[in-house]
């Protein structure tokens, strides 16, 4: 079992949703550092995607910081530093797009999307609703 979860989706680079799929498991915790990452081929398997995709992926996420090879245990996540406000708000973008396409879609208005959010409750909200300014954390 991967430990993120990736639903593929039409017109989008398959490495590219993997990636993002990634760095969203790193940003949320699901990912942490020290863990153990999936082979090339385990990701291979379980996502029944090409080697060579697979291969591009863990290329990109070495590039960027986000894994580092360890001897005997392979590929092993990393602690990069937290990102700009500016890279974690481009992680959410696709999410942002499909929702207000979907609210287009049902005649919704952008000033109702934002009424939604803002009366949302959950457990996610909870957490949003906890964290530090984004200007604390990080610089844009």
């Amino acid at each position: 079992m991967l430990p993120f979860s990736v639903q593929f989706q039409d017109n989008v680079p398959v490495s590219d949703q993997i990636l993002q799929a990634v760095r969203k498991a790193m940003l949320t915790g699901q990912l942490k550092a020290g863990d153990t990452f999936p082979s090339v081929r385990v990701l291979g398997q379980e996502l029944q995607i090409s080697p060579t995709t697979a291969h591009k992926v863990v290329l990109q996420l070495k590039s960027d910081g986000y894994l580092a090879a360890q001897p005997g245990r392979g590929m092993v996540v990393t602690a990069p530093s937290l990102p700009t406000v500016k890279e974690r708000l481009a992680q959410i973008q696709p999410s942002c797009d499909r929702l207000l396409q979907e609210a287009a879609d049902l005649g919704l208005t952008f000033d109702q999307v934002l009424e939604a959010l803002q009366h949302t409750r959950s457990p996610a909200r909870d957490l949003l609703d906890a964290t530090p300014e984004a200007g604390d954390r990080a610089p844009v």
